[in-house]
């Protein structure tokens, strides 16, 4: 079963990223990243590329991470400590969801496997 069946799939996703989000834009160590942003369409977004991470869906059609966040490296400064604050507020959002930790720790495994294309290395 992937991990996206294991986490309750579809409306699972869809209730972590948005109180995801809550939780991301309450924190002032990476709410600036999103000022201007269209949320809602961010939101979407996150859904879609989760739920290829995941395992739920068979591609995913949005831009490559370093791509996506190659302007935020270079003129915000996107750095690690930005990323350990994005996979702790990820990681606080699924116990709030009363997610096994056996799934977090999965989740935080597929987190780590894209840092260094988030962060342009």
């Amino acid at each position: 079963m992937s991990l996206y069946d294991q986490l309750g799939g579809a409306p699972a996703v869809e209730a972590a990223v948005d109180r995801f989000y809550e939780k991301v834009l309450a924190d002032e160590r990476i709410n600036h990243f999103f000022e201007g942003v269209d949320m809602d369409r961010m939101r979407n977004h996150q859904k879609r590329f989760l739920s290829y991470a995941f395992g739920g869906a068979p591609e995913y059609n949005g831009r490559g991470m370093r791509a996506a966040h190659q302007r935020l490296v270079d003129e915000k400064g996107l750095n690690d400590g930005h990323f350990d604050a994005v996979v702790e507020n990820l990681a606080q959002t699924l116990e709030e969801l009363e997610v096994a930790p056996e799934l977090i720790s999965e989740v935080a495994k597929v987190a780590e496997s894209i840092r260094d294309e988030v962060l342009a290395r």
